[in-house]
């Protein structure tokens, strides 16, 4: 089965909420974190799934630009610089469906690498 493609997609900015609206009236809102941490890049997921990389510190991470690629994706740039993510239909669809499996076991390999959600300080030293 091929996934549906949204009829809308609105980028809910103080929510850092990514909403895909599909012809049937169905719509779902994806937190821009989730959509960063598991960007299709391969600066993210790497070539092989042991070259994966465990993005932290995203949890306030925003969107600077939608962009339409062809009939079938959307290329997300982020406003951490990360921009390289082409994210399919199916892909969505995909975030969209595992949406609770997937972050779930986000959230267990970053507490087992000892990381965080929190984005990183700017560490300032007391001359």
């Amino acid at each position: 089965m091929t996934a549906p493609i949204p009829s809308k997609i609105h980028y809910h900015k103080k929510a850092r909420e990514l909403e895909l609206t599909y012809p049937d009236g169905e719509s779902h809102r994806l937190p821009v974190e989730y959509l960063r941490v598991y960007s299709p890049s391969a600066e993210v997921r790497g070539h092989h799934p042991s070259q994966a990389v465990l993005q932290v510190g995203k949890k306030d991470v925003g969107l600077k630009n939608i962009e339409p690629v062809g009939r079938y994706a959307v290329k997300l740039a982020f406003d951490d610089g990360h921009d390289s993510g082409i994210y399919s239909w199916e892909y969505l669809f995909e975030l969209i469906e595992n949406r609770e499996a997937y972050w779930a076991d986000y959230l267990e390999r970053l507490e087992k690498a000892g990381a965080s959600r929190e984005p990183l300080g700017i560490e300032i030293k007391q001359l």
